[in-house]
């Protein structure tokens, strides 16, 4: 059973830092591929970056741009975002996903999400 729940999240004015995390209470968690979206409102959920089982390779999206960095602790059975530099334009519910296969790039791929943690940057 994997279930994941997202925390991190919260109003930073532009030029800031916030960590997401991303905790998974299964059992199987170094097993699986783990990647962060977003998703604004009236848009499509939209990929931020992916990480394998290992965390030795990564995949971010176009926009990210180096102020993001995904990581993980397999013994913590979490998964991060360090998100730098933030922009008005960040600001959306990110979700993180989990699935077997690395990486997986579109929402329709992941086979499990969290409920989300809302991010908010102020110009």
């Amino acid at each position: 059973q994997v279930q994941l729940v997202e925390s991190g999240g919260g109003l930073v004015q532009a030029g800031g830092s916030l960590r997401l995390s991303c905790v998974d209470s299964g059992r199987f968690f170094s097993r699986l591929a783990m990647s962060w979206f977003r998703q604004c409102p009236g848009k499509e959920r939209e990929f931020v970056a992916a990480i394998d089982w290992s965390g030795d390779n990564t995949y971010y999206g176009d926009f990210v741009k180096g102020r993001f960095t995904i990581s993980r602790d397999n013994a913590k059975n979490t998964v991060y975002l360090q998100m730098n530099t933030l922009k008005p334009e960040d600001t959306a519910v990110y979700y993180c996903g989990a699935t077997v296969v690395y990486p997986v790039v579109i929402p329709e791929g992941q086979d499990y999400w969290g409920q989300g943690t809302q991010v908010t940057v102020s110009a």
